[in-house]
């Protein structure tokens, strides 16, 4: 812990209890002394008048110093719920629980047989152990005759924030109709927005790749146009809607192709691909061959002095042009611009890929077999369903076997 200035130093009440829940403390510079002090007793005896021996230590210190402090840790949290393995039996005794779910040594299957009380700790503790004020608004006091509005149900609280739309149009599978032309709302906001000539570059470079293929994912996009993401976002729902539910889902289509109507839209269909865990495919589960973002069960608790400052950007910077790298009012960004790499939306047979969970079109798949069980019924193509698309059942499921195949011959060959 001390090694590492962003950890905290945890302290365990019950350091054999798997389920204890520690408190933390906070790192600090401190200029201090180390003392080691002994104190020496010497015992003598004393004659008193009424002829009782009495005892009287004699108590002298020494001191000495050691060396000096710079780091003190100090416990200024608060303690969490502390959760026990106990169950309360019929008659109010509580009865531990702990030979019963703590496994110390190799046990036969009767022991995984027993019936046994239900016992569910918590699986995440609060990340915060430091009260915090909320701030809470004052009620607003509104002219008498004032009626609330109508509140519909997308908008209460619940696991999910509000879609944020940017005037985009989207579209579910089921849906019978599809926009052919953009909000009015989204013209004026991109005419707004467009204000030099890289910005319409850029405008027309999206619409040529819209012509090539009339179905993108955003990854694929920003891999093959410079364009600043903040203004993807208002570039985007200016030229193609956006599918929610179907074999295109998560996808951006050209105003006007309705993908369910062509079966060679098949090629442009979503992938969802994760790549699978487990001893069988050639690594355990803390050995994943490609590493996490973030993880909600391995985490440190935040020291809120040194969060990251997030980098805001403003409507001025994106008029000065940051829509493309090069330009004179603009901070170039680099030689690749905005442009992500090709690996972000492209299965390449003898490379892993940069992300645990990827979201290819089945066009972006690289390889010969694959695409031999894309196109298994071309011609013949009589259904667009919700799960398949234009391709046969289970299409999905039998590209998924043969990409985790070829990662783990990936892994054999990295780790024989």
């Amino acid at each position: 812990i001390y090694a590492d200035p962003a950890k905290r130093l945890e302290l365990y009440f019950r350091p054999k209890d798997p389920y204890c829940h520690p408190v933390c403390a906070n790192r600090f510079p401190t200029s201090t002394m180390l003392l080691k002090v002994k104190r020496r007793t010497k015992k003598k005896k004393k004659k008193q008048l009424d002829s009782e021996e009495q005892t009287q230590p004699e108590v002298h210190f020494e001191m000495e110093i050691l060396g000096t402090v710079t780091t003190v840790y100090k416990f200024q949290g608060m303690s969490d719920f502390q959760y026990l393995a106990m169950h309360s039996g019929p008659d109010g005794k509580q009865m531990s629980m702990y030979d019963k779910v703590l496994m110390l040594k190799p046990e036969k299957e009767e022991f995984f047989n027993r019936e046994l009380p239900l016992y569910i700790p918590p699986p995440i503790f609060s990340r915060l152990d430091t009260p915090a004020d909320y701030f809470y608004r004052p009620d607003i006091h509104h002219r008498s005759g004032y009626n609330n509005p109508q509140v519909s149900g997308e908008n209460l609280i619940g696991l999910s924030r509000a879609r944020r739309p940017h005037n985009a149009i989207f579209v579910n599978f089921e849906e019978e109709k599809i926009p052919t032309k953009p909000l009015d709302a989204a013209v004026q906001t991109w005419k707004k927005m467009c204000t030099n000539p890289v910005d319409k570059k850029v405008e027309e470079d999206l619409r040529k790749l819209f012509e090539i293929r009339p179905v993108w994912s955003r990854n694929a996009v920003k891999a093959n146009i410079s364009v600043h993401p903040d203004k993807l976002k208002l570039l985007l729902p200016y030229v193609a809607y956006y599918m929610l539910t179907g074999p295109w889902r998560s996808l951006w289509v050209r105003f006007g192709y309705d993908p369910r109507k062509h079966p060679e839209a098949k090629i442009y269909q979503v992938l969802d691909f994760r790549i699978r865990c487990g001893m069988k495919y050639g690594y355990a589960s803390n050995d994943m061959p490609v590493k996490a973002k973030r993880s909600t069960y391995n985490y440190s608790l935040p020291i809120t002095v040194k969060k990251p400052v997030s980098h805001t950007v403003s409507v001025h910077d994106l008029k000065q042009g940051l829509g493309s790298p090069g330009t004179s009012g603009a901070k170039k960004p680099g030689s690749s611009g905005y442009k992500l790499k090709e690996s972000v939306y492209i299965f390449q047979e003898g490379a892993l890929p940069p992300y645990r969970q990827m979201f290819y079109q089945l066009c972006d798949l690289n390889v010969e077999s694959l695409q031999k069980i894309i196109h298994r019924n071309d011609g013949t193509e009589s259904e667009c369903t919700e799960r398949d698309g234009w391709c046969l059942p289970k299409t999905s499921d039998d590209l998924r076997d043969s990409m985790c195949l070829m990662i783990k011959q990936i892994i054999k060959s990295t780790r024989p």
